[in-house]
């Protein structure tokens, strides 16, 4: 097996994110032990908080796509060196609870060893999260 670059395995990250119809095909791109975290308040926000392994990455995006319907997601950058890599973007989605819009810029620091995402953080305005939840 061809292990991919840190810059493929993302690409293919963020297609699965936008086209896979089954979320296990978007959590069969992380380790078994993925070291994943989304902060926020994790009363208001059931998708935030710390996952583990490939049925916590499944459950993340069920749970987005439960709550959530997304209508716009972007990168507009990626930074790369050796296994760590950066996306800078921006994403709308609105709260199916709510009707809120929750728009922000974000940040998801990654790192990608043998072909699977080992490392997952997103930094993004939480709060407007929060309150678009309530």
């Amino acid at each position: 097996m061809t292990v991919k670059t840190p810059q493929a395995v993302a690409e293919t990250f963020f297609h699965r994110i936008a086209t896979a119809e089954d979320v296990n095909e978007i959590a069969a791109l992380v380790s078994e032990s993925v070291d994943w975290l989304v902060a926020g308040n994790t009363q208001l926000v059931p998708w935030i908080g710390r996952k583990h392994g490939r049925k916590g990455v499944a459950e993340f995006y069920s749970q987005i796509r439960s709550h959530l319907s997304s209508e716009h997601f972007e990168i507009k950058d990626m930074l790369i060196k050796d296994k760590r890599l950066v996306a800078i973007g921006e994403l709308a989605s609105r709260v199916k609870k709510t009707q809120k819009l929750i728009e922000t810029e974000f940040v998801l620091d990654m790192f990608i060893e043998n072909g699977l995402i080992t490392r997952f953080r997103m930094f993004e305005d939480s709060h407007a999260v929060s309150e678009a939840c309530r």
